[in-house]
């Protein structure tokens, strides 16, 4: 997911450009860390307070010059005009949030309407046309039938959740004024392994794989998830 997000910036920005970015649900702060090293600006936007902590306590370890780079919000990410005026981001993340969300697409006006012309959308939601696919694989035969007509699904947390399909998510966004520009599949040969699973030695051939995969048809429309990215005004 983080070299197809890298990608993406690469594809849409000169190189060395400092970006405004905004991660939404940004959870203990990872893709946000990672960007303020990189050295762009990043506002995060969190509403758990244990996931704010934990990402507070990782960026009091960075260098100065990162944490002068990174700020944090706690809100709710449907809230952004509170915090924001219009166009202020050049990419706006949103990823894992829309399964926790039942009416998206307020939250997703909000988030392109922060954007700035010309500004990248990058979402990561739940592939609600593959939800069959983990029950099929584990042996859940009745799971993975009732899979094939919704977009209600349990996660690993034992949360109700939900999912998106992609043509209705590219409806979306075309609505908005944030057209999809590229998508990739997102964790398709690992997705039914155990949390506790050791990780290989050589975790490169893993990544190589799932990061083929997410870029080949028909194999990232059959992973867990969908990672879309839109282009403000495109």
């Amino acid at each position: 997911m983080a070299r197809q997000l890298d990608e993406q910036i690469a594809g849409r920005f000169p190189v060395g450009q400092r970006l405004r970015v905004l991660d939404v649900g940004m959870g203990q702060g990872t893709q946000a860390l990672r960007l303020a090293r990189a050295g762009h600006q990043v506002t995060g936007v969190e509403q758990d307070t244990t996931m704010i902590a934990a990402a507070r306590q990782e960026l009091a370890a960075q260098p100065e010059g990162i944490r002068e780079r990174m700020r944090i919000v706690q809100g709710d990410g449907r809230d952004t005009g509170v915090h924001f005026l219009p166009g202020s981001f050049d990419v706006v993340l949103c990823h894992g949030v829309l399964m926790y969300v039942e009416e998206p697409d307020p939250l997703l006006a909000g988030l392109a309407r922060v954007m700035a012309p010309g500004g990248l959308l990058s979402l990561v939601v739940r592939n609600g046309d593959a939800l069959a696919l983990r029950p099929g694989l584990a042996g859940d035969w009745p799971g993975a039938l009732a899979a094939f007509d919704t977009t209600a699904y349990r996660n690993r947390l034992g949360l109700d959740v939900r999912a998106d399909r992609r043509a209705a998510l590219t409806a979306t966004l075309a609505g908005i004024g944030a057209p999809l520009h590229a998508w990739y599949g997102v964790r398709l040969f690992t997705d039914t392994v155990g949390d506790d699973a050791p990780v290989p030695a050589d975790i490169e051939p893993l990544l190589a794989a799932e990061e083929r995969a997410g870029r080949t048809d028909p194999y990232r429309a059959m992973a867990a998830l969908l990672h879309l990215c839109g282009v403000r005004g495109a």
